[in-house]
């Protein structure tokens, strides 16, 4: 009960984040925002402040930000969304994803602020491992693999994952010169995946306690691992997603409400093995993955989610003219269909999860 409590808590401070995107756009724009709920379903809370109605929701998953639409006789208000521009509509569908990316993005400087960071940089090389074979040095930093760019060490670790133990191509920075290599990692069967062989450059972050041989990380580093490592979730989840709309996706890469509850359970309990910090850490880490998974889920060009409704705004933009609302309504009805067969999809990967 506790891991259902903290997981709803969690997704409704990413829901509550999301429509506040939606929101304060909509506000800024001038557009009338009638209700902002959290949760779906049967109204159990609601309350008026100012022109919007404020509720929560019976099923505490999702929530929507409801603005003025058409009225009864089909004519649009002066304060509809339909009434702006193609860009001002564009910038609040935006603005949702956006507010998830954004808070990622917090919750990243939280825990690069006070626990360690690992940097793509050799602080040591291993004794009887491929980076010794192949002439690695302590300071030399990962600048790419495979000619994709290295800023953190969570890229570094993500494309030797996906290298199956395959050869790599490494180019190395040394005192500011690139240097070619190509590498193969070795597979680790205690770790049950390929390493290199090094140790990397360790920070310890701004409001962390001192440890003797590691270096405080600085204000810009922890800006500059914060922003890559959101980006680095940001793709990381694309390629999921990707996969799992396509239903190539392996069991284990997906997972629905029951799936969440258990992971972030875990995490906490694992956590609180250490103390109450590590186990709000390992919650924060969990919201940041989730809060970027979010934001690329609703900017997938799907009909019913916030992508699709881009989607169509740019066919507006390029027709000159808005669809057919009849046409519209029926694409976003397909999209809804596809979304909730979506689910009972991921649902039933979950319950066979569970049995197993």
């Amino acid at each position: 009960m506790f891991s259902i409590l903290i997981s709803l808590i969690l997704i409704g401070v990413l829901v509550i984040a999301h429509e506040f995107g939606h929101f304060i756009a909509a506000k800024k724009s001038g557009i009338l925002v009638e209700e902002f709920s959290i949760g779906m379903g049967t109204k159990i809370f609601s309350r008026q402040m100012g022109e919007t109605e404020f509720s929560i929701r019976l099923l505490p998953l999702g929530g929507f930000c409801r603005m003025q639409d058409q009225e009864e006789d089909g004519t649009i208000g002066p304060r509809s969304f339909l009434n702006k521009s193609v860009g001002v509509r564009f910038i609040v569908m935006f603005a949702g994803p956006f507010m998830n990316f954004l808070l990622a993005f917090i919750m990243i400087i939280g825990l690069t602020s006070t626990s360690y960071t690992a940097f793509p940089k050799i602080k040591e090389v291993l004794p009887g491992t491929p980076a010794q074979e192949i002439g690695l040095q302590a300071g030399d930093e990962m600048y790419r693999i495979n000619g994709k760019r290295i800023h953190i060490y969570d890229e570094l670790e993500a494309q030797i994952y996906k290298s199956g133990g395959e050869e790599l191509r490494l180019d190395v920075m040394r005192d500011n010169q690139v240097y070619t290599y190509k590498l193969t990692p070795k597979y680790d069967a205690q770790r049950k995946g390929y390493l290199i062989g090094f140790a990397p450059e360790i920070h310890v972050g701004l409001f962390a306690e001192a440890v003797e041989g590691y270096s405080k990380i600085s204000i810009s580093d922890t800006m500059y691992y914060s922003y890559y490592s959101m980006l680095n979730y940001v793709k990381l989840t694309a390629e999921g997603l990707a996969r799992v709309f396509t239903f190539t996706a392996d069991k284990d890469e997906y997972g629905g409400p029951i799936s969440i509850v258990k992971m972030v359970g875990d995490s906490y309990e694992a956590g609180m093995t250490y103390g109450v910090k590590e186990a709000v850490q390992n919650v924060i880490y969990i919201g940041a993955v989730l809060s970027a998974n979010l934001g690329v889920l609703n900017l997938f060009p799907i009909p019913a989610l916030d992508g699709g409704r881009i989607l169509l705004l740019l066919v507006e933009a390029i027709r000159r003219r808005p669809l057919n609302p009849d046409l519209e309504s029926k694409i976003h009805f397909l999209g809804f269909a596809f979304l909730m067969g979506l689910m009972v999809f991921v649902l039933y990967g979950d319950i066979v999860k569970v049995f197993a």
